[in-house]
């Protein structure tokens, strides 16, 4: 059962229930419409940067939104900049289910209006609501029991379980981390492009390790045979034999040390 349908208050309308024209820049905010500006930089930057950021790093059971308008209450249709929901239907309703976590590109300025949005998010429900203050280069969550933002040591990890991976702060907050963090997120998700990637190197690798081993193998012959023989080579001359990674020359060497009367002819004949 999704979080807004197990509220006491079934009343309450269908998060897809609109107030405000879908695609348009408007929500409403306590029963009154409100105009959503569009971006400058660097919040325009950030919350691409964080969409790509929050998908990579989910499962396949949900879905990752941008501007998602969500009916909070009788009185509100709010959309955060960054939503992630259970890609399954409600199964009360057979409409999408509540988003759990919900997160907000903040100016230091704008971070109340932000701790406002966050109060509706969850007081509807959603599980975890952040804000990224891109001023002060920082990360919060909103806490309930506080009522107030609560600063992420960005350091850490973020860890929930619409995450597949656990998600590092510090590429929330730092664009240049962002392209890192989605590297490694795919990687450990088992993306396909990565992991064909990876057994490409490995086969190569393979194969490039057996190629060297014959040349190896090649060469030990040559000394081999010259020993054999009695024609064992001074170091330098081993050095020059072991060191010969032409698997070609290393074949006539083994000829010419089987029938040679001197070390020398190995090199006369190239």
């Amino acid at each position: 059962m999704s979080p807004d349908a197990s509220r006491a208050d079934h009343a309450l309308p269908d998060i897809d229930d609109r107030l405000v024209a879908p695609e348009t820049r408007y929500e409403v905010h306590d029963g009154e419409l409100v105009y959503v500006s569009p971006a400058d930089p660097p919040h325009g930057e950030r919350h691409v940067q964080l969409a790509a950021l929050i998908e990579a790093h989910t499962g396949p059971a949900f879905e990752v939104a941008a501007d998602l308008l969500t009916r909070t209450s009788r009185v509100d249709d709010i959309a955060p900049d960054v939503s992630v929901y259970p890609d399954a239907p409600d199964p009360a309703t057979g409409r999408r289910q509540l988003e759990q976590l919900a997160f907000e590109i903040a100016s230091t300025q704008s971070l109340g209006n932000a701790g406002v949005k966050a109060r509706k998010l969850s007081g509807r429900g959603v599980r975890r609501v952040f804000a990224i203050d891109v001023e002060r280069s920082r990360a919060l969550e909103w806490s309930t029991e506080l009522g107030a933002w609560r600063e992420l040591d960005p350091a850490g990890y973020l860890e929930d379980p619409a995450l597949e991976v656990s998600l590092p702060i510090e590429a929330m907050i730092h664009a240049a981390k962002a392209d890192d963090a989605v590297a490694r997120a795919l990687l450990l998700k088992g993306n396909a492009v990565f992991t064909d990637k990876l057994a490409e190197g490995r086969a190569e690798g393979r194969a490039e390790g057996r190629a060297e081993g014959r040349v190896d193998a090649l060469a030990g012959a040559v000394i081999a045979v010259l020993e054999a023989r009695g024609l064992g080579p001074d170091a330098a001359t081993r050095a020059r034999i072991l060191g010969e990674r032409n698997p070609d020359r290393l074949d006539r060497w083994i000829v010419v040390a089987a029938r040679c009367t001197a070390v020398d002819e190995l090199f006369a004949e190239g």
